[in-house]
């Protein structure tokens, strides 16, 4: 704990003086990713400048490229969990600018926050937007004081989730952890004790149960008639007037699901370390309302991430609805509603597709092709949801077409880190081997590839895979 007080001190110190550099600017173009930890990290960027009334706009990017950075290489940019895997191309293009990443930089940049560059995984110890509040929080010095963007800290623990940095133990962990005290002690956050599934703020429990494939519950996830029954088998009463959700169970009911559910997870010889984690922390946003996706961390997160998600089908008005829902936008929170009821059905139709053309284990790897059947942009949480009906000891690989050749996302547990698995590096390598490049980190990373490369690819990946794996 002493090396981790020392290191966030440290990191404060790179904050101050990139917060000292944006300070000296007087216009700054926010570019963040796409997904949850993208939108909140770009929404805490653009908040805390205007807040020190700089002029500010924002884009988002799927990925950087010559074509993006040709287009801003006259303005000084602020990016956001995205950044730090391209900085040869930001000098190529020189562009003026502070990076605030969490993805493994692709070489040292001096205004860059990265907590690679303190001796920390980027997976679990600072996301995307935790990293930018450590300089937005610095942005905030009045007269001494830091509170005036301690209120963005909230925001900067949904990205987190979003970002599934709480996965690994149940919580929160590392450099996180400062910033979720801060927010806790400001009265943003609550941290609670209990399970760890999507839907217990808005879905009846059933649903709740049925559409939980994070652990695969035989009988119960895909299967409505399964997850009625189970709870009546318990003694649950499903309705009270309306649908009852989690939150609407006493405490009682709440334990006797848990034990049942861990009886299941144990009947089906599932890892110790996984059913220890079906119960962990939930974070709670205690100024949003009670029902809604934006009271728990993870509810918001899903909510953030089936927006910008969806800008080539919906037009490029959908990336900025996650925003304006981040800035307190009621009518944005609307429609994201609606493009999360549609994200869902093309989740289930992605994982209804997966079991239709199954999946292809090789020596030490096992993928999916979706080609046109699933979206680019969502084929990796579709990965992830599939990964538990699949093989465990092997990493997922997933492709499916885009604009730009094929995009690949892969998805590791933490089991197989522990083995040595590091996904970034080895993407990083296969992608590039083939005309592609790749980035992330060791148990998430993605990549572009060139239509044609797949099994070459396959082959390169598969072997640097099992070359980590016997290391350890």
């Amino acid at each position: 704990m002493e090396n981790l007080e020392a290191d966030f001190k440290n990191l404060t110190k790179k904050a101050i003086q990139l917060a000292s550099l944006i300070k000296k600017q007087d216009e700054i173009l926010v570019v963040t990713h796409i997904d949850a930890d993208g939108i909140t990290s770009g929404c805490i960027a653009l908040e805390s400048l205007k807040r020190c009334n700089i002029d500010a706009d924002i884009i988002f990017l799927k990925q950087i490229d010559d074509g993006a950075l040709q287009q801003i290489s006259d303005k000084f940019v602020w990016f956001t969990d995205l950044g730090s895997g391209y900085v040869d191309l930001i000098e190529k293009y020189k562009i003026e600018c502070v990076i605030t990443d969490h993805h493994v930089p692709q070489k040292p940049f001096e205004n860059q926050l990265n907590p690679h560059d303190f001796g920390y995984d980027g997976s679990i110890n600072l996301s995307g937007s935790t990293t930018t509040y450590l300089v937005a929080r610095n942005l905030g010095l009045v007269d001494g004081n830091l509170g005036l963007n301690y209120d963005l800290s909230a925001i900067s623990i949904v990205g987190a989730v979003g970002d599934l940095q709480d996965s690994k133990h149940g919580r929160l962990m590392g450099l996180n952890r400062f910033v979720l005290n801060e927010a806790v002690k400001n009265g943003f956050i609550k941290v609670i004790k209990d399970l760890r599934f999507f839907g217990k703020q808005t879905r009846p429990v059933y649903k709740m149960l049925e559409y939980t494939f994070n652990p695969y519950l035989p009988g119960i996830s895909g299967n409505e008639k399964g997850a009625m029954e189970f709870l009546e088998s318990l003694g649950i009463s499903l309705k009270n007037g309306e649908w009852r959700r989690w939150i609407d169970l006493s405490d009682g009911e709440r334990r006797m699901v848990i034990s049942e559910i861990v009886k299941v997870c144990i009947e089906a010889r599932m890892p110790v370390s996984l059913i220890k984690k079906l119960v962990g922390e939930s974070y709670i946003i205690s100024y949003e309302e009670e029902g809604t996706e934006l009271r728990d961390a993870m509810e918001y997160s899903t909510l953030l991430n089936a927006t910008a998600r969806y800008a080539k089908k919906y037009g490029e008005e959908s990336c900025y609805i996650g925003l304006r829902v981040c800035q307190g936008d009621r009518d944005a929170y609307k429609k994201a509603r609606s493009l999360l009821q549609n994200h869902r059905r093309n989740l289930s139709d992605g994982i209804r597709y997966v079991d239709e053309i199954g999946i292809v284990e090789l020596r030490n790897i096992q993928y999916f092709h979706a080609r046109d059947e699933i979206m680019d942009t969502i084929v990796g949480i579709v990965a992830g949801m599939c990964f538990y009906k699949a093989n465990l000891k092997k990493p997922i690989i997933a492709f499916a077409n885009n604009e730009d050749g094929i995009k690949v996302s892969a998805r590791a547990t933490q089991w197989l880190v522990e083995k040595g698995v590091h996904l970034a590096k080895a993407l990083t390598i296969a992608a590039e081997k083939v005309g592609g490049k790749g980035g992330g980190h060791s148990i998430a990373a993605g990549a572009t590839i060139p239509e044609g490369s797949e099994e070459k690819f396959l082959k390169y990946l598969d072997e640097l895979i099992g070359k980590q794996l016997k290391r350890f």
